[in-house]
């Protein structure tokens, strides 16, 4: 079980191992856009490998791009979609 604050931080993280960011965890803001402009300035092959991430870490499915694009907004969308899957297994609270 984790709390939302928690899952955040672990989203983070696996973002900036994965994706290989030149920034750390707390540099990234919760609400901050991942993508387009004013944002953290990913691209169509970082998705790809958040969307592998979030699948082997937490084993969130993400179906097509309509979810995808949803799910990845930010690091509070991608919490959410986490949480609610989690909390769908069982496992969160």
């Amino acid at each position: 079980m984790q709390d939302k604050d928690a899952l955040r931080e672990r989203i983070k993280a696996l973002m900036v191992e994965n994706l290989m960011l030149q920034i750390t965890a707390a540099d990234i803001a919760d609400d901050q856009p991942l993508f387009g402009a004013s944002s953290l300035g990913l691209d169509s092959v970082d998705a790809l490998q958040l969307v592998v991430a979030l699948d082997k870490t937490f084993g969130l499915k993400i179906a097509n791009p309509a979810e995808a694009k949803v799910v990845l907004q930010s690091v509070n969308t991608m919490a959410e979609a986490v949480h609610e899957k989690l909390a769908q297994s069982g496992v969160a609270k």
